[in-house]
């Protein structure tokens, strides 16, 4: 019996991905070939033992990136400006972050519609505090939507809650509406339900490798 290939083990987790009638191109699963990242080892370890096969779906480029049973589906390389945080553009520069995952560990990851994209990046946090307004006014605090400018939109979770890493420096916060996430502190001046930072994860670096950790702690 034929075993059972990555790609078609991934539609069998994930089969609402390919529309009917969309044409689909599975390249041939290779080794990840791209290096390591200057300061996220757990990720360069991670990505260093995935098996990457290249597909096409309705004439958009995706990169499959398996480990056994478990994978990521990943936006390809891009390049990226100054504008964004300086280890999404090096974690740009080999993946282009991930639109599905399957069968991997509970993490911070966990319910993410997208991962580190360069799509994540185009919704405004600061937009969508805006309409939130009415969090802070209740308690008599004034929306920080100018602050929240500085910051960029890493990961959209499938509820809407949003996590923003600051262009220079890397800070990470979570604004969450809709969570019930522990070890996480309000933003000095933020009601609960609105914004957070994590207490353990200071930044993006410290984000991803956590994350990376655990499925690389799962894979086989």
């Amino acid at each position: 019996m034929c075993a059972v290939s990555d790609w078609n083990r991934f539609l069998e987790c994930v089969p609402w991905f390919v529309k009917p009638g969309q044409n689909v191109d599975v390249g041939s699963p290779g080794s990840w070939a791209r290096g390591s990242l200057p300061g996220l080892p757990r990720l360069s370890a991670l990505l260093a033992s995935a098996r990457v096969t290249p597909v096409s779906v309705a004439g958009r480029s995706y990169e499959l990136l398996s480990w056994g049973s478990s994978g990521w589906l990943c936006e390809p390389p891009r390049d990226a400006g100054p504008e964004f945080p300086a280890t999404l553009r090096r974690f740009w520069s080999v993946c282009g972050g991930t639109v599905e995952q399957f069968f991997g560990p509970s993490t911070l990851w966990l319910n993410q519609d997208e991962v580190l994209t360069a799509s994540a990046t185009e919704t405004s946090l600061s937009d969508v505090i805006g309409h939130y307004e009415w969090l802070w006014k209740g308690e008599g605090l004034t929306v920080p939507a100018e602050e929240m400018r500085s910051y960029v939109t890493v990961a959209i979770e499938a509820n809407g809650n949003l996590t923003a890493a600051h262009r220079e420096t890397g800070r990470l916060v979570l604004f969450a509406p809709d969570h019930s996430f522990s070890d996480v502190t309000p933003l000095p001046g933020c009601p609960e339900y609105s914004l957070y930072t994590f207490d353990e994860l200071p930044d993006l670096a410290s984000w991803i490798e956590v994350c990376a950790a655990a499925w690389q702690a799962e894979s086989p």
